[in-house]
């Protein structure tokens, strides 16, 4: 039986199966900073707090002076954002606040409702920011949804690097954000996250691949829903497909893929996990089980904010000599 279900080309956002909800991709080429953590350009001719168009390379999305996301809320999942490069400035009304980026992944339990900011600072002036993240959202289960919000790190440096060589001694590099691959296990999730339990077989990772490289995914086990989403690169062959790049390869949970690269290194993402089969209600920032939890949801937001926002402004940056840190809701910091 081939592992190969389906190829689809990727839309945006990505589609994604149970337990995941959507992964976000956005990859712009800022041009040099400002000096106040905006780019240098011009912002003319774009639909500021709503600039999704890539214009020059680039966008604003909802930040007006600095690119961004101002303060939203969110309940019922949970988002793990990835970001290969470029930083992100994170603030939220817990207190929490970081800036991470280049390698780091921040991994946040909405639960019973948060409020976050998510703004992405160009701190270079003199040479341009290249940004590159995912972000993907993670559904947490009925008995999960309401739990107390929770903000975790995962610095690069802790996180696995795994090379593989094939046969010729060509590469494919992996990083473990979440699961375990050949017996190297990633950091741990979030403490309620459904990642936590390894019987969930839930893995999130990138691969790099190199020009003519061999590779064969292991196995996950049955029942498990499993994609590969080709973002990057020119074409790789398997099971008598050639398959282009911007496809998702949607996978059988139980059988190995040999994947043959071309002439160009090829980047993936691989999200596989065993799914929660609950009813998904969504409504924007909110998912629940129910429409009626929805309503609530909506209805809780309008009255608390989630905790209000105790910053100065919804689209709060931090100051620009501060390095890669996380402040977390007890107070405690740490710098990188």
């Amino acid at each position: 039986m081939p592992a190969i279900k389906k190829i689809k080309p990727l839309g945006f956002p990505w589609e994604t199966s149970d337990p995941f909800l959507f992964c976000a991709y956005h990859e712009d080429q800022y041009p040099k900073g400002n000096g106040k953590l905006g780019p240098a350009d011009s912002l003319e001719g774009r639909n500021l707090g709503q600039d999704f168009t890539l214009k020059n390379g680039w966008r604003m999305y909802h930040g007006t002076k600095v690119p961004g996301f101002p303060a939203h809320p969110h309940r019922g999942f949970e988002t793990v954002t990835i970001v290969q490069k470029g930083l992100v400035d994170h603030a939220d009304s817990l207190g929490a606040a970081g800036r991470f980026g280049n390698g780091d992944v921040q991994w946040m339990t909405a639960g019973r409702g948060v409020q976050h900011s998510e703004m992405f600072p160009l701190l270079e002036t003199e040479k341009e920011n290249p940004f590159l993240l995912f972000q993907i959202w993670l559904n947490l289960p009925r008995e999960k949804k309401m739990v107390d919000p929770h903000f975790k790190m995962l610095w690069n440096e802790e996180i696995p690097k795994i090379t593989i060589k094939d046969d010729q001694g060509f590469s494919t590099k992996i990083v473990l954000v979440a699961g375990t691959i050949n017996n190297i296990k990633a950091p741990d999730p979030a403490p309620n996250s459904w990642a936590i339990h390894a019987d969930n077989d839930l893995v999130i990772a990138t691969l790099k691949i190199d020009p003519h490289t061999t590779f064969s995914l292991p196995k996950g086990s049955s029942g498990t829903n499993r994609s590969l989403y080709f973002f990057k690169g020119n074409e790789v062959t398997s099971e008598g497909f050639t398959i282009p790049v911007n496809n998702e390869i949607i996978l059988e949970g139980d059988k190995e893929l040999v994947l043959k690269n071309g002439d160009e290194e090829a980047h993936f993402l691989w999200l596989q996990g065993k799914p929660i089969n609950e009813p998904v209600a969504k409504h924007g920032p909110f998912v629940m089980n129910s429409q009626l939890e929805i309503r609530e949801a909506i209805h809780e937001y309008q009255q608390t904010e989630f905790g209000g926002w105790p910053w100065p402004t919804y689209d709060h940056v931090h100051d620009p000599t501060k390095g890669r840190f996380a402040r977390f809701p007890d107070g405690t910091e740490v710098t990188k």
